[in-house]
């Protein structure tokens, strides 16, 4: 049996970054110091591990001062993870040479933090004999079998600001802001942030829109003398018998980058006969690169000091879970391999709705 002592922890951060990941980290690292426990750290999701064999020692020096600060210390990779290809054979020979590598570096485990796509990857680890441990964390919001991730109250935040900013230069000028926010197929932050942010309509990806009702919104302000409005659509946001927009087409085993969501609406509300001067404004990576709040800071510490702990007693093949007011964890298998998304019928909707957003949808 091993001891403390001898256990050996990589970290990995998955997917993109999210402000929160540094916490995370910086928690993991002083619980495991407390505890003899070494800890290693991937450089670029799993291109250290695998690709340019970059696995770093980490202790309490490189952990100071980066609780505030956005993005990761080890770098994330959306594009270069082996565990996504589409050929069953190629993703075979990952998990050997992942194996391998592990057994090298003498490592026991890996502690991956990321959204459903890092941990549908832990998961088919886990079943494959390798010791995993989920980290949750993404601005979608998006993954199942948590109730908060790390990095969507900052993304909310920051996408909450932006459209405070947007209605003072809006109003000055009787214009019609379009907000591009991120959130993929999941209209979490698109519709806290527009909640928040007292947007006039709310465009998600789970209510396809009619762009005749957004149009008649903004008519309705213009008669009761508000010549301008604001609007908020999430990245995925798509036309009633329409679909989302793409930036670039899927890889294989990839997902689609998309984009242009605030365009494609721009342009539908001058075919509709809107003649304000409409501007787009898309936040893009300013959601994820900022600094964490004081509530994902705390989130991502609690989550961190649950995965060290875990890693201490031996508890592998589980993700850490914030459930309520309580951190949990509960199997990689139990996590759900689709996205979790927003309930039309759900309380969320029905608030925006009573307070008058309109949603593009009855």
């Amino acid at each position: 049996m091993q001891t403390a002592r001898s256990l050996h922890a990589c970290l990995l951060t998955g997917g993109g970054d999210a402000p929160g990941l540094n916490a995370a980290i910086r928690a993991f690292v002083h619980v495991a110091s407390r505890r003899s426990i070494r800890v290693s750290a991937s450089r670029f999701g799993f291109e250290g591990l695998l690709g340019r064999d970059q696995v770093v020692p980490v202790d309490l020096d490189d952990v100071r001062g980066i609780l505030p600060l956005g993005g990761s210390i080890f770098g994330c990779s959306t594009r270069s993870n082996p565990f996504t290809a589409a050929d069953a054979a190629a993703v075979g020979e990952a998990t050997v040479r992942l194996r391998r590598r592990l057994a090298q570096l003498d490592v026991n485990a890996i502690v991956l933090a990321g959204g459903d796509g890092t941990m549908r990857i832990a998961s088919t680890l886990s079943e494959g004999g390798i010791a995993c441990i989920g980290i949750p964390k993404t601005i979608d919001g998006d993954l199942g079998g948590t109730d908060q991730t790390c990095g969507l109250d900052s993304a909310v935040e920051t996408a909450t600001r932006a459209i405070d900013a947007l209605h003072a230069t809006a109003e000055a000028h009787q214009r019609v802001m379009i907000v591009e926010v991120m959130g993929r197929e999941a209209g979490w932050l698109a519709l806290r942030a527009g909640i928040a942010g007292g947007a006039d309509a709310v465009l998600v990806p789970e209510i396809p829109y009619d762009v005749a009702r957004v149009a008649a919104k903004i008519r309705e302000r213009e008669a009761l003398g508000r010549r301008f409005s604001i609007v908020v659509i999430g990245e995925g946001a798509r036309p009633s018998g329409g679909r989302e927009s793409e930036v670039e087409p899927a890889e294989p085993g990839r997902l689609p980058r998309l984009g242009g969501a605030g365009e494609k609406l721009a342009h539908s509300l001058g075919a509709a006969g809107v003649d304000h001067d409409v501007r787009v404004t898309v936040l893009g990576h300013l959601q994820r690169g900022v600094a964490p709040t004081a509530f994902d800071r705390l989130l991502a510490t609690r989550l961190g000091v649950h995965a060290a702990e875990l890693f201490a007693a031996g508890h592998f093949g589980r993700m850490v879970t914030a459930r309520g007011s309580r951190i949990e964890s509960i199997a990689l298998s139990e996590v759900p391999r689709v996205p979790v998304t927003l309930d039309p019928a759900g309380d969320l909707v029905r608030c925006a709705r009573a307070i008058g957003i309109e949603l593009g949808a009855a």
